[in-house]
């Protein structure tokens, strides 16, 4: 293979990585892909808000989604992949808060709010390439009500994660670097990169966590 070749089969390995054919697949078998658990920096932020509506864009098997609803708060879980949203709603049935649910389907990247507006729009883990978590961040901010609040989490780069393509290493960023989508009327609260302990393959391994939480003006 030349260097050439080598280079666009990366490229394009790593753009499949962002595309729904992909989740479609990994979705698709019996087994779960994600504990189940909430993510850590959504417990820490949404645990000192009044339960409103939420927006949870991403939220793949709907652990987030089940337990906001758990909480109190309204949830409407949005992803791009409809194995993914099918899965979630079956937990979310068993979990015994359906009721209190919603689905939609829809990709991040081309996101449109239509009017919909949450008191809380969450999103943790989208890793779009080339910079694209900017544009959807700005995207999202657009779905937060007046006085709502925003809260977007990813991977900060690093060199501990080897199980993943350089390009998805690429796609990572600190969460400094999503100010730019934050419309004027918002406040950031939190920017910064929190430490977190996770077990892969049976070693520790010490990672961060880019947080940005920000809120509307009233």
């Amino acid at each position: 293979m030349s260097r050439h070749e080598h280079q666009r089969s990366e490229a394009e390995d790593t753009a499949a990585i962002f595309e729904p054919p992909s989740w479609e697949e990994r979705y698709s078998g019996e087994q779960k892909v994600w504990s189940g658990n909430p993510n850590p920096q959504l417990v820490t932020e949404a645990s000192g808000l009044f339960p409103g509506t939420a927006l949870d864009v991403g939220c793949g098997e709907g652990g987030d989604v089940i337990w906001l609803a758990r909480q109190g708060w309204r949830v409407t879980g949005a992803d791009f992949s409809a194995n993914g949203l099918a899965r979630a709603a079956k937990h979310a049935e068993e979990a015994g808060v359906a009721d209190r649910v919603d689905w939609w389907q829809v990709d991040a990247r081309t996101f449109a709010a239509g009017g919909r507006l949450y008191d809380l729009v969450t999103t943790h883990y989208l890793h779009p390439p080339d910079g694209g978590m900017v544009d959807v961040t700005r995207r999202l901010a657009e779905a937060v009500a007046p006085g709502g609040h925003l809260l977007v989490v990813g991977h900060a780069p690093s060199e501990a994660f080897t199980q993943v393509t350089a390009g998805h290493r690429k796609a990572m960023f600190l969460a400094g670097e999503l100010l730019p989508g934050l419309p004027d009327d918002f406040e950031a609260l939190v920017v910064e990169q929190r430490p977190r302990t996770v077990i892969r393959d049976g070693a520790t391994v010490d990672i961060h966590d880019s947080t940005l939480l920000a809120r509307r003006a009233r």
